[in-house]
């Protein structure tokens, strides 16, 4: 389903990460599209939306207790922004090779928190490595998420300690 909550100018070019967080913002603020999302007690849910330039963007519910996982969206920035409740965000800090490897020894201090309450967003580059979760235990969280180019492919990764493992490459008809 797609769902066009704002109107945004066709770009003559990709739009940047401060253009997405715009559009992630204006979103958020929509209280009408925010109320359209159905949450679900037990699993996340989701609605494609029209992103800006011909970003591909999604509404998210988070039920209490839910998270992505350690993965990245390959060669696409993006951006989210928590439109209510509170999102946790663990991400690495280091520079990942991109391609060809399996196993991958974290050296140093690559571990960076936040916490991002209703109206708090961030921007990211390509092969920003994150996992995103809201661990209250009681009430719902709600994110709009962009990305540009659309996503090629979501990369999946355990961690244990410092060894990040790469365990599985989505690609957009696994998601269907």
């Amino acid at each position: 389903m797609s769902v066009s909550p704002l109107t945004s100018p066709t770009p003559t070019s990709a739009p940047s990460q401060a253009e997405l967080l715009d559009f992630l913002r204006r979103a958020a603020a929509d209280a009408e599209l925010i109320a359209s999302l159905p949450l679900d007690p037990e699993g996340r849910t989701w609605l494609r939306l029209e992103g800006p330039g011909g970003s591909e963007a999604w509404l998210i519910g988070w039920p209490p207790g839910t998270g992505t996982g350690w993965h990245d969206h390959a060669d696409s920035v993006g951006a989210f922004l928590t439109a209510s409740g509170e999102l946790h965000e663990n991400s690495l800090a280091a520079r990942l090779p991109t391609d060809g490897w399996r196993t991958l020894e974290l050296i140093g201090d690559v571990d960076r928190e936040r916490r991002l309450g209703a109206g708090q967003g961030r921007a990211f580059g390509r092969h920003h490595v994150h996992e995103v979760f809201n661990d209250s235990p009681d009430r719902h969280a709600v994110s709009v998420h962009a990305y540009y180019p659309p996503l090629p492919r979501i990369r999946r990764y355990s961690r244990t300690g410092q060894v990040l493992r790469l365990e599985q490459v989505e690609r957009p008809e696994d998601w269907q």
